[in-house]
């Protein structure tokens, strides 16, 4: 089943106000940052075709980006640094990057659908939805948006350092990227908090990549 509206107007329905869907991109990789969206839609003008961010193909999210920041009430995006990141961990990090995209929004929201199980204190009452970006149009549009805006991020970054693969792994794991990372050492935008990253520059074996130096 395609993600819908249906949890929007359960809350519209008790206590009227704008619904923002939050999600976030790059948790996991290696190097940059992380990237929240924040999206409230209207219920008649949403965009066709919005669904989870990993089920679309890169040239689709394009267009949806464009078409989700025509339509929607309003987005706002927010990041946290690999400096955060490896100062108060990944989960916190992400938590951070949430609360900026919301606090971005040009229209207040009353309330927020995140995805996840894990609650970030915003600027608004909240609630989590797992596998919501799957589930939940406003969900689907802030994954779209965020995954876009940090894929972006990730080309201009491989044009200063091309030799990782960041235009094509966007920082994760991938056997190309460790090959790069033993071979030429970590920049500035690897975090150093994960385990690869680490190892690489303290030795040792670190094997919990969420663990803050």
């Amino acid at each position: 089943m395609p993600p819908h509206y249906r949890y929007e107007l359960q809350y519209l329905k008790t206590a009227p106000g704008p619904v923002a869907g939050v999600d976030e991109a790059g948790r996991g990789p290696l190097a940059g940052p992380v990237v929240a969206a924040a999206v409230i839609l209207m219920h008649r003008r949403i965009p066709k075709g919005l669904n989870d961010s990993k089920q679309l193909t890169p040239e689709i999210r394009e267009e949806l980006y464009s078409r989700i920041l025509e339509y929607a009430v309003a987005v706002g995006v927010g990041e946290a640094s690999v400096d955060e990141i490896d100062l108060v961990n990944i989960r916190q990090a992400t938590h951070l990057a949430m609360a900026r995209a919301v606090r971005a929004l040009s229209v207040a929201a009353a309330f927020a659908l995140v995805d996840g199980n894990d609650p970030p204190p915003l600027p608004c009452p909240c609630d989590t939805l797992v596998d919501g970006d799957a589930r939940s149009l406003s969900i689907a549009a802030a994954s779209i948006v965020a995954k876009v805006t940090r894929d972006r991020t990730m080309r201009a970054l491989h044009d200063e350092h091309p030799l990782y693969g960041w235009v094509t792994n966007k920082g994760y794991g991938t056997e190309e990227h460790l090959a790069a990372l033993l071979r030429h050492g970590p920049t500035p935008h690897h975090r150093r908090s994960f385990a690869p990253v680490h190892n690489i520059l303290y030795g040792g074996n670190l094997e919990d990549s969420n663990v803050t130096l």
